[in-house]
């Protein structure tokens, strides 16, 4: 036999809401957590001036992590490298599948340019050694290769890694590795709060009838149905 759902009015659900107490300032750090992971430089200054909310880390380096970043984004690898070791060597020292990605990504950009020698000398020298020591290397860096044996890419079984979404996927990784070697976290703490607001709505959809978050934007409500 179903059971039958607790009816929850909106005049209930929002005396329930308002009595929850939320610091201004936890609000403000949330918003200055987003603005750093996400790298808006002069939107968490402005934020800093008008809130007063101090960041996490010096706002300096964020204009630094973003150029690596956009580095990646546009096929410059051998920048964002450079770039990175200017900031902290150990990032890459340390990590060595992200120097392979990086590594991995520089060929990748030089097949793209048809520099088929080049490229190949650069596998040999450069990654081959990697994938001597390293299995899952050797079969990323045996993909990689396989762009060279067709002469249109769109027909290779792993044409994928010429799409720019793998330069975006290689710059996340980068940004990431960044952000962990500045003791700050990888993602930002708003997203995944909204994740789990989502998720206990669900869950209590199974227990309750209420008025649900219809925009997470403006917290607007929907009434409750029968």
């Amino acid at each position: 036999m179903a059971t039958s759902k607790k009816m929850i009015t909106r005049e209930e659900w929002e005396k329930k809401l308002n009595a929850v107490k939320l610091r201004k300032e936890d609000m403000n750090t949330l918003v200055m957590n987003f603005l750093v992971t996400e790298g808006y430089v002069e939107a968490a200054e402005k934020f800093q001036r008008e809130s007063g909310t101090k960041p996490e880390i010096d706002l300096a380096t964020i204009t630094d992590r973003m150029a690596v970043k956009k580095a990646v984004q546009n096929g410059n690898v051998e920048d964002a490298i450079e770039k990175v070791n200017d900031l902290n060597p150990e990032i890459l020292d340390t990590n060595p599948e992200l120097f392979f990605h990086l590594q991995q990504q520089r060929l990748i950009e030089l097949i793209r340019q048809g520099k088929t020698e080049e490229a190949l000398e650069f596998a040999q020298e450069e990654l081959a050694p990697r994938g001597e020591e390293n299995q899952a290397f050797l079969e990323e860096l045996e993909k990689t290769v396989a762009l060279l044996v067709f002469d249109d890419a769109s027909t290779c079984p792993v044409k994928e890694l010429l799409d720019l979404s793998h330069r975006l996927k290689t710059a996340s990784e980068v940004n990431a590795a960044i952000l962990t070697s500045q003791s700050h976290e990888k993602d930002p703490k708003l997203p995944s709060l909204l994740k789990m607001l989502i998720w206990a709505q669900n869950q209590l959809d199974e227990k309750a009838v209420y008025p649900h978050i219809i925009d997470l934007s403006t917290g607007k409500l929907e009434d409750p149905s029968e």
